[in-house]
């Protein structure tokens, strides 16, 4: 690996083993602040599954998100020389890409399947079936998760791990009832910068002047920032919200931020655009995303230094949690600006 495991991901790692190398299947819940290096423990874990010759999946709440860990984890695998196979199966590939994912998947020659809620609809079939991760659990219903457990070869139950950066009562009750031992993660890798939020008043003119003077400088420092809105247009009634469509017009006009690349992001882009959108992002071309919530979970952009959540007080704890999480995951100080 191109950098070194913190002693908590070699001890939970050691536990995880330890629960795959027995008869017994694991359910273990991987605990871990956002950013605390969960995604290269689960690899780890799918790894050693590989090794015995089953497969895994792995269980994504959205397609970017699907996307993003392949990836990522084909990325390291061919770094490493590890010739663990990656497929990805989400619902809006065309029927050739998809015929093709669910052949491999079936026939045993996917290793490891990274996929999205189509992951456990009829018709997807997997040849032996050994452990599945499920990232942020929260966003997946009890059903969906046994769905797949139900998927094992000759009706041997797969290993479970399921992931969450967001402690949340449903977790404490299911370690309460005894369904899932608990790992958590408690420090942060060591070369990860640290995040500052500010609130700030939004009948406040020259606080939202600096706002956008600050994201301006951060994407043209070599950053790249983020602005969150909690709506896509303006066609939905109600309280006047800040819409994505709206808020990168305006970006585009205001002298602070014109002629800096920018690209926009929501759940009703069709899967080529959001990707197209997101590699631009993330090299460097556009370094302004604005965005619905689609960024919530696991995008991962090391360069990301800012973000902005307009009408923060619209989002829950946990999301504006998550939210956060995606900026401050490299060497760059973040900054988060909560306006509300």
């Amino acid at each position: 690996l191109p950098f070194a495991l913190t002693d908590g991901q070699v001890d939970v790692l050691s536990e995880i083993e330890a629960d795959l190398s027995t008869a017994t299947p694991m359910s273990r819940l991987l605990q871990g602040e956002v950013g605390s290096g969960k995604t290269i423990v689960s690899l780890l874990a799918m790894l050693q599954v590989v090794d015995a010759g089953r497969q895994c999946a792995l269980l994504a709440p959205t397609e970017v998100l699907a996307v993003q860990h392949a990836r990522a984890l084909t990325q390291l695998l061919s770094d490493a020389a590890v010739p663990a196979t990656v497929v990805v199966l989400t619902g809006s590939m065309s029927q050739s890409t998809k015929k093709r994912a669910l052949l491999d998947i079936v026939s045993g020659q996917a290793d490891i399947v990274v996929g999205t809620h189509a992951l456990i609809q009829e018709g997807v079939e997997f040849f032996d079936l050994g452990l599945v991760v499920v990232d942020e659990q929260h966003r997946f219903g009890v059903e969906q998760r046994d769905h797949l457990r139900s998927q094992g070869r000759n009706g041997v139950t797969p290993h479970l791990l399921v992931m969450t950066a967001t402690p949340i009562p449903r977790t404490i009750a299911m370690s309460v009832f005894g369904d899932l031992d608990v790992s958590t993660l408690t420090e942060r890798p060591a070369n990860r910068a640290e995040v500052s939020t500010t609130v700030v008043p939004s009948d406040r003119g020259r606080w939202m002047e600096r706002v956008w003077e600050r994201v301006a400088e951060e994407a043209r420092g070599g950053g790249r920032a983020y602005v969150v809105c909690p709506k896509i247009d303006d066609e939905a009634a109600g309280a006047p919200l800040a819409s994505v469509s709206e808020t990168a017009a305006m970006l585009r006009d205001l002298p602070a931020t014109s002629g800096i690349g920018l690209e926009v992001m929501h759940g009703r882009l069709p899967a080529e655009e959001k990707a197209a959108a997101m590699a631009r992002f993330a090299d460097g071309h556009a370094p302004i995303l604005v965005s619905t919530t689609v960024v919530e979970v696991g995008v991962d952009v090391p360069e990301a230094s800012a973000m902005v959540i307009l009408d923060a007080d619209r989002f829950g704890l946990s999301q504006l949690h998550q939210l956060r999480g995606r900026i401050g995951r490299g060497s760059r100080p973040g900054v988060c600006l909560a306006v509300t």
